[in-house]
């Protein structure tokens, strides 16, 4: 195996062949009054949405001590549990003195 290759076999090597250009027209050998017309050989890509991962934590929420309680629900744009917990927390923290993790779903 030759240990010294020129730039051209590594780029060949790591990234193929060299495809085929779009043929190049020669202005000289056309006449002036043809109009020549390329289409591009690009095909464009379809924008997709984007889809953002979202949890839904359930929270039981209150200002007294084993007293009255609601349910607070929170979305969080995250696939992390623990990320989702801790921000659904600390809103809720907010307004809230006593607050307990009910569950963690995914949307």
């Amino acid at each position: 195996m030759n240990a010294e290759l020129t730039e051209e076999e590594m780029r060949r090597a790591l990234f193929g062949g060299a495809e085929p250009l779009a043929p190049v027209i020669d202005a000289l050998a056309q006449d002036t009054s043809d109009v020549v017309i390329i289409q591009s050989t690009a095909k464009k890509k379809k924008v997709t949405k984007a889809f953002t991962p979202r949890l839904r934590v359930t929270l039981r929420v209150g200002n007294e001590f084993e007293g009255k309680t609601q349910e607070l629900v929170h979305e969080a744009d995250t696939l992390s549990t623990l990320l989702a917990e801790q921000e659904a927390t600390r809103a809720a923290r907010k307004k809230f003195r006593f607050v307990e993790v009910v569950s963690v779903k995914p949307m």
